[in-house]
């Protein structure tokens, strides 16, 4: 009881110095912040522009006859769930016209003209398969 008793008083001795350590620093802080010049440090990101919300695409209320294009664009993996998908559609949406097509040139960046040119004209959806 007796060695209960003094780590508690020891405990709160070493406490109370520890505490006050930073009150000491404060007030010497104090006394020097009248001395030291003041600085005005800016923020080099700057502001952000506002975010522009643009509304979704109108969605069709079937796809019963319409053209859907599932396009391919080369990633690694992209065409198996394509073709999935394309079997997922002949199964529970028969009446919906399923095209799978690969981009040429492959990756996101390369253009295919003659494919957006297709997609235009003929396509009332598209999905693009974009990888990971």
């Amino acid at each position: 009881m007796k060695r209960k008793m003094t780590v508690a008083v020891i405990a709160a001795l070493c406490l109370g110095l520890f505490c006050s350590f930073p009150a000491l620093d404060r007030v010497q802080a104090q006394g020097k912040k009248a001395d030291e010049p003041k600085i005005t440090v800016l923020n080099p990101l700057g502001i952000a522009p506002a975010i522009k919300l643009k509304p979704m695409a109108p969605r069709p209320a079937s796809l019963d006859g319409k053209t859907l294009y599932l396009i391919d664009n080369g990633y690694l993996g992209t065409d198996n769930l394509l073709k999935e998908m394309v079997l997922w559609f002949e199964k529970n949406l028969p009446k919906t016209n399923v095209v799978f097509k690969r981009q040429q040139g492959g990756g996101f960046s390369s253009e295919d003209p003659k494919l957006w040119a297709e997609i235009k004209e003929k396509a009332d959806g598209v999905v693009i398969g974009m990888g990971h």
